[in-house]
């Protein structure tokens, strides 16, 4: 029996019906998944982010969760510093700070933020006194942002009988710390209430009195502040499980007026903690979350990026967290 193969153009013919036979859903089903760019570091547990642009590089400083077999509490001990030229090509360097770095600290390396004067790199912590009851928040110091840091003071620059107000031992924690154009650095932090205070050009006094801001309602933690243009922005932790909600201000002073919600709670995290940067041309919002299968949660957590933009009045649009996080920014 002689074999008749089909034509070029009837197999053309076939492949085109054969196509428009398959459902719309299997050719979806082929489609290459997204790639998982958040969270952005997945060998290890980080958390708290804050960012710090210097000299083309970014510098991200994070909290590190620990994990043991049963874990139902933030086991912390030190602080881990990446570096990016692109937002998406991290490099990991060495731990630059150990809580025991703080002598008179006994232990919970918490939420933190490295800023940069004069040539050197101030480190505020957030940790558990040794000997006054409560957190507290000490200074640490380096000539390279990557590190080694040391303890700048000796001592504690915040600790919890300066603030009597909130009966509560952890009031004292998420320190910021921001320079204005004149040269004035602000340190602001809390729990429940939002302080802050003016610094010494040192970095490592106070300057005058301890305030608070009234007008952040839900205010838990995490206060983050930055100055885009004429307009500087508060953004905290709000209510509990934690959102991030914002309010502006023409000074840093205050007084602030809410503007809303930023981000919604972050997947499988009770805590929401955020640092806002501009990079060669691009806003970003970075924060953490409890995403990494399937250990992660609430005390095992992991930093993720995504984009930030603002309306034309200054108001910031909502953050969609997203699992491609960012393109690489050139």
């Amino acid at each position: 029996m002689k074999t008749v193969l089909p034509s070029a153009a009837s197999l053309r013919r076939l492949a085109a019906t054969t196509l428009l036979l398959v459902p719309f859903g299997a050719v979806a089903q082929a489609l290459p998944e997204p790639v998982a760019g958040n969270p952005i570091i997945k060998d290890k547990y980080t958390a708290d982010p804050a960012a710090l642009v210097h000299k083309g590089t970014v510098y991200l400083y994070t909290g590190h969760d620990e994990a043991p077999a049963r874990q139902d509490r933030y086991v912390m001990h030190d602080w881990l510093c990446y570096s990016s030229q692109d937002m998406v090509h991290w490099q990991e360097h060495p731990s630059p700070l150990h809580v025991k770095a703080f002598a008179w600290a006994k232990d919970d390396a918490w939420a933190s933020q490295v800023v940069e004067r004069g040539g050197k790199f101030y480190w505020y912590a957030a940790v558990e006194h040794g000997s006054i009851p409560g957190k507290a928040i000490g200074v640490a110091v380096s000539d390279s942002p990557t590190g080694p840091f040391v303890d700048a003071r000796g001592s504690a620059l915040i600790t919890n009988d300066m603030t009597t107000e909130a009966k509560i031992s952890w009031d004292d924690i998420d320190p910021t710390v921001i320079v204005d154009d004149k040269g004035q650095a602000y340190l602001y932090w809390g729990n429940t209430i939002c302080y802050w205070a003016k610094l010494k050009a040192n970095m490592t006094e106070l300057d005058g009195p301890i305030n608070k801001v009234t007008t952040l309602p839900r205010f838990t933690e995490a206060p983050w502040v930055h100055k885009r243009g004429n307009w500087y922005y508060l953004s905290y932790a709000y209510q509990f499980p934690e959102k991030i909600a914002y309010a502006m201000s023409r000074s840093i002073e205050g007084p602030w007026e809410f503007k809303g919600i930023l981000n919604e709670v972050a997947g499988n995290s009770n805590t929401n903690h955020q640092s806002i940067i501009d990079f060669k041309g691009q806003s970003y919002f970075i924060y953490h979350n409890g995403s990494i299968p399937t250990d992660g949660g609430s005390f095992r957590r992991s930093v993720c990026i995504d984009k930030l933009e603002y309306n034309k009045d200054g108001t910031m649009k909502r953050v969609v967290m997203t699992t491609e996080g960012v393109k690489a920014a050139r």
